[in-house]
């Protein structure tokens, strides 16, 4: 069976290693990875304190033009949120507090050069309903 795995893939399991390791470095409690819903995936889950942190790994290469976290934009916040709203109602935490964080990694061909953590990126999107 070939070992060959996709750059974008490659890219991205580098990225949420690098990503979590960094956070669990910040003192974040580490919950969950690549939890998929019926509505979307979430990246990463971590708990900080009293709150409920969805992380959105964007990982590219050093010679991009944009900074990652431009690709997560409105539709994407969209599908995240919603993904969220699954994640809290699977996990029986309807009125927790939660925030939507972006870590950018930027890579080197498969070397991690630089993470940077963007606590409290986006807000919840809407209109949401929980239910």
């Amino acid at each position: 069976m070939a070992s060959w795995v996709p750059l974008a893939h490659r890219r991205g399991r580098i990225g949420e290693a690098a990503a979590r390791r960094h956070l669990q470095r910040a003192g974040l409690r580490f919950l969950a990875a690549n939890v998929r819903t019926p509505r979307g995936e979430l990246d990463l889950v971590f708990r900080d304190g009293e709150c409920l942190v969805f992380v959105e790994v964007k990982a590219r290469s050093d010679r991009s033009w944009t900074r990652p976290s431009a690709a997560v934009n409105a539709r994407k916040r969209r599908a995240l949120s919603r993904a969220a709203w699954d994640y809290l109602r699977w996990a029986h935490h309807p009125r927790a507090k939660l925030r939507f964080d972006i870590v950018e990694v930027v890579l080197e061909g498969d070397r991690v050069q630089q993470v940077r953590h963007l606590p409290d990126a986006f807000a919840l999107a809407g209109p949401s309903r929980y239910g």
